[in-house]
């Protein structure tokens, strides 16, 4: 026990910098120790497992226990999303233009269902929508699980008596004191994570694909450091650095080597708990945006198509990359939550410019090699993104309602820091 309170006594940011450095150093050093791999593993399929029952239960105990308070801010929570999911496919377009960038093909990636259209992304979403809530638990598809949750707390709300919903409000707890055994043993697990992307991977990703893999860091850091920054305090009227950086350092670490929104939900969830965020808020909207948010995404698909297009000769207009513009903001909203999921939504962008299917998915090929990197600067940026935008709308809700920001950020309302 003694043991166990001195590792609780040390800060988890400081405790996930060791386990960086740590698995660096036997990644460089050693490449067959299973062992730290598997808690690498083991940490995200348990972040994975337990997300989906999370967000299904808080949101039917918000909903089902809530006042009609969520309304506005829900409203500005998506805008801001939306926003800055297609702000962030403009600084893709942008950044391709002044920095052109050609692909040295090799292979053809391989993948079970390719959308071919924004019409199919958007008919594949509807579609999810009203899938078996048993399956949406079970293969972790968030847009199910949200349209059930929201039913099941809409119809709680209207017949339970107290007791149900206290019940449910118990079930949440419990949840959500899993979730905080789990993440309280993330450097363990990041650890892992970080031993397998040095030993299998090493630096040679960064000599092939260099300049590409540049250009995308760039522009998502851009995205993180300056656009949505401007969001926010365009909302807020305040310095929003100090929520910008927290949120990246709470959330966009882990995220960073999870590489999964949707594996970092329960992360954000319990950010927002420390940011002194109104449950009934962040219980919808952190899930929806791991489903909508998706700046990482928008810029990634900007980036390869208009890549792709320079590679066979293409010549893109201004024209033509605006609405490629508002069409990596459509499919960015359809990508999965998981490694990878922007990618196969290239060979779709790619169709605007004309570039055939094969060549389009050699591109998503390319993605793949760099998406060591690429995948983990991409998730950092959207699931750092949730919490900022949800704190943004609902601090904005205090503002309104004549409460004082978070000490933080000037204010003097205190949160757990």
């Amino acid at each position: 026990m003694k043991l166990v309170k001195a590792y609780n006594s040390i800060s988890l940011i400081v405790r996930i910098i060791c386990g960086l450095v740590i698995g660096s150093i036997l990644g460089l050093l050693f490449n067959d120790l299973g062992i730290i791999s598997l808690l690498g593993q083991i940490f995200v399929g348990a972040l994975k497992a337990i997300a989906p029952v999370l967000v299904f239960v808080l949101v039917v105990s918000a909903l089902a226990q809530g006042n009609d308070k969520l309304d506005r801010r829900f409203i500005t929570v998506i805008a801001l999303y939306m926003t800055s999911t297609f702000l962030a496919s403009v600084v893709g377009v942008i950044g391709s233009f002044l920095f052109p960038q050609t692909i040295m093909l090799s292979t053809a990636a391989e993948a079970d269902v390719i959308p071919t259209g924004v019409g199919e992304v958007l008919s594949n979403l509807l579609i999810n929508m009203v899938a078996n809530p048993v399956g949406a638990l079970v293969e972790g598809r968030y847009i199910g699980i949200l349209f059930w949750a929201i039913m099941f707390g809409l119809a709680a709300k209207r017949i339970a008596g107290d007791a149900s919903k206290k019940m449910l409000e118990d079930i949440s707890n419990i949840v959500s004191t899993i979730v905080r055994w789990i993440i309280n043993m993330a450097p363990f697990g990041i650890m892992g994570l970080v031993y397998e992307n040095v030993s299998t991977n090493g630096l040679t990703i960064f000599t092939d694909y260099g300049k590409l893999l540049a250009l995308l860091v760039g522009c998502m850091l851009t995205v993180a450091l300056v656009v949505d920054p401007l969001l926010a305090a365009i909302v807020l009227k305040t310095n929003p650095y100090p929520l910008v950086l927290r949120c990246l350092k709470e959330s966009g670490v882990t995220a960073f080597f999870t590489r999964s929104s949707a594996a970092n939900i329960p992360v954000n969830m319990e950010l927002c708990k420390k940011l002194g965020m109104d449950k009934e808020m962040y219980a919808v909207s952190i899930p929806l945006g791991a489903t909508i948010n998706m700046d990482g995404a928008a810029i990634t698909i900007a980036v390869m198509s208009i890549a792709a297009a320079n590679t066979v000769g293409i010549h893109v207009s201004i024209i033509t990359a605006l609405i490629l513009a508002f069409i990596a903001t459509l499919a960015a909203c359809g990508a999965s939550g998981v490694a990878g999921g922007s990618l196969l939504l290239i060979p779709m962008a790619c169709s605007l410019f004309g570039v055939n299917a094969d060549v389009a998915m050699q591109v998503v090929a390319v993605g793949f090699i760099i998406g060591v990197v690429q995948d983990s600067v991409e998730t950092a940026l959207n699931s750092s993104g949730d919490v900022m935008f949800a704190a943004t709308a609902e601090y904005s809700q205090w503002k309104r309602e004549g409460k004082s920001l978070p000490t933080f950020l000037g204010g003097n309302t205190k949160v757990d820091i």
